[in-house]
């Protein structure tokens, strides 16, 4: 049944986006069988082999301990600001941002990160045959996040074809930010933001691939990683700190707009239809959540969840998500989880059209006119994450 599940699901994905592609004849089928079919082998290994578990756990526990020293920095400036037994969702979910806004500053100072993503950039590229490029900039993005990843590809940004923007653009949707995973992880169980971070690689070069085919000239796939001068330590300790905590009033900013806007909203339309707003999505989305192999009871809890991530953001419907969870099964539990784990929201498109705009004002706006197609593609990306966790659970 969960085979039968992940073709329904996959040629959900393949269909939507084989009818937006173009250019349907140059897609590779080749080379997106030989994505899916790793992503089908790294699902396997990390949740069905002891090898697999034991990693994935231990990534867990290593970003739980980095959540437990972050706590008494925490705690030395907020103690005593809540009362004991109460947890407030600034307080436990977005403050660690900061320490881990400065280990990544650290581990990038001290070249240890640039390294890995070179490495696995280029192992990357073997497998998929994508270009360099992208290869390098899928594994980055998973790891920097937006829009500071733009910055290390700054100089090739304005050389960059349409169809290579389309691409980068798509991997910064569908990824999300190392500084990010350990506050997904007080939401969601670790073993599936762990193993979502790993299948959207994958995902979103899969449906650039669909959408957006391609091949490259040798010549055309030369690429220079940009590195920013070196700061004195201490000042770069203290400028990822400075990131860390805009990154938390920007999110914090977002949930209080968009919660209470999806407040508004719901009593809106309870107020005319008697019906929540989530509801009426959860009905839209159920389908979809059915194909991708979410048991028919629950699919309208599973749609209106996954709506909720379109239209809000990733947060919002995370934490939406957990006060229904317990009532769900493990199964819609462990797709809704990965479905969620990507930065494939209306809100995202912005800020990479404007990271982009930053960078190059003809670039800018070109993404701005694929916007929709590119919001398109990153959710067509979460759905083939999710759906490829469904086979395993």
């Amino acid at each position: 049944m969960n085979f039968i599940f992940l073709l329904t699901g996959i040629l959900l994905a393949f269909i939507i986006a084989f009818i937006f592609s173009n250019n349907r004849k140059s897609i590779n089928y080749k080379r997106i069988l030989i994505m899916l079919a790793m992503q089908i082998i790294l699902v396997y290994f990390m949740m069905n082999t002891n090898i697999g578990l034991i990693t994935i756990t231990n990534v867990g526990k290593f970003f739980e301990g980095i959540l437990a020293i972050a706590e008494t920095g925490i705690q030395f400036v907020f103690g005593g600001l809540v009362n004991e037994g109460e947890a407030p969702f600034i307080i436990v979910a977005l403050l660690p941002l900061v320490f881990l806004s400065v280990l990544i500053g650290i581990l990038n100072y001290i070249n240890v990160l640039p390294l890995i993503i070179k490495f696995l950039g280029l192992i990357l590229s073997k497998i998929t045959g994508m270009g360099k490029l992208e290869s390098y900039f899928a594994v980055s993005t998973a790891v920097l996040g937006q829009p500071e990843v733009f910055l290390t590809i700054k100089k090739q940004i304005p050389l960059l074809s349409s169809k290579r923007l389309y691409t980068i653009c798509t991997s910064a949707m569908s990824a999300v930010s190392m500084a990010m995973v350990g506050s997904y992880m007080t939401m969601l169980e670790p073993k599936y933001v762990v193993t979502a971070v790993v299948l959207n690689i994958f995902s979103a070069l899969i449906i650039a691939n669909i959408i957006n085919p391609y091949d490259l000239d040798d010549n055309e796939d030369l690429v220079e990683i940009d590195e920013n001068e070196r700061a004195p330590f201490f000042q770069m300790v203290g400028d990822s700190a400075m990131e860390g905590l805009k990154l938390i009033v920007t999110v914090a900013a977002m949930l209080l707009g968009f919660i209470s806007l999806m407040e508004l909203i719901n009593v809106i339309f309870l107020g005319v239809v008697d019906i929540s707003f989530q509801t009426v999505m959860g009905y839209i989305f159920a389908p979809i959540a059915f194909l991708m192999g979410i048991p028919l009871a629950e699919t309208v809890q599973a749609g209106g969840i996954m709506a909720t991530k379109l239209v809000t953001n990733e947060f919002v419907a995370m934490l939406n998500f957990g006060e229904i969870s317990k009532n769900l099964s493990d199964k819609t539990v462990a797709i809704v989880s990965v479905y969620l784990v990507s930065f494939a929201n209306f809100g995202t498109v912005g800020i990479v059209a404007g990271s982009i705009k930053s960078i190059s004002e003809k670039q800018g706006r070109y993404v701005s006119k694929f916007a929709l197609k590119l919001l398109l593609g990153a959710t067509l990306a979460s759905v083939i994450s999710g759906t490829i966790m469904g086979i395993v659970i």
